[in-house]
């Protein structure tokens, strides 16, 4: 089987590398072999365009078994507390389209310029339709923004407008490729901070990513039992 992890940043799965060069048997770079599976940790850049890039243009895609996308997110609801790892099953570009004269935002799919339910939209979200392995983790609604929101009264306006759970700049187009490539694909988050003035003071950035790589390697780890006991 071959799993294709995508995260943003080196940082954000440091811990998995580390496990990935302890555990397995590296066969190039980035191409690890882990009991009789293939590992390919696959780092983009920040953004949605450079997630979605970095994809298109990673070699043997179409071979993949299973994509999964990790990093921090902002959680919207204080609900979601600080470190605690969650699934993003439905995702938007949340800051695409025209600013108007009172600060509000019309988007693509409100000005005509996308069908609301063009593929692989629907009603101007793209879901995860295609999951063969469930992560067990709670499920929830991300915004993908190329601006964190730091300042109240546009906190206050995407939350009105979207009413999702958590804010990252990557997840639509991790999604956006997936469904336009036909693969199945998990989104792994965990909550660094509150989506609120902005105050890196209360951030727990390492907490996240401590978490955030734990469930990680649990989840890969079910995925290869998964399969390798399904082959039998």
């Amino acid at each position: 089987m071959k799993i294709l992890i995508v995260s943003a940043t080196t940082f954000e799965i440091a811990p998995f590398l580390k496990y990935l060069e302890e555990k397995s048997e590296k066969a190039t770079f980035f191409d690890f072999q882990l009991d009789g599976h293939r590992i390919y940790p696959l780092v983009t850049g920040v953004g949605a365009l450079n997630t979605a890039f970095g994809m298109a243009r990673f070699k043997g895609l179409e071979t993949i078994d299973v994509a999964i996308n990790v990093g921090v997110a902002g959680a919207y609801h204080t609900s979601l507390k600080k470190g605690e790892v969650v699934e993003v099953i439905s995702d938007r570009f949340a800051d695409l389209g025209v600013e108007e004269a009172d600060g509000s935002l019309t988007d693509v799919y409100d000005l005509g310029l996308i069908e609301h339910n063009q593929f692989p939209y629907k009603k101007g979200w793209i879901r995860n339709t295609k999951n063969k392995f469930s992560s067990g983790l709670p499920a929830v609604i991300g915004l993908t923004v190329n601006k964190i929101n730091g300042e109240a009264s546009s906190i206050d306006r995407i939350k009105a407008k979207y009413d999702a759970d958590v804010e990252t700049m990557e997840g639509a187009g991790f999604l956006y490729a997936c469904r336009m490539a036909d693969m199945d694909c998990n989104q792994l988050r965990s909550i660094s901070n509150h989506v609120e003035p902005r105050n890196k003071e209360n951030w727990e950035i390492q907490k996240a990513i401590d978490n955030l790589n734990e469930s990680l390697i649990k989840f890969v780890t079910k995925i290869m039992k998964s399969e390798s006991n399904g082959s039998k």
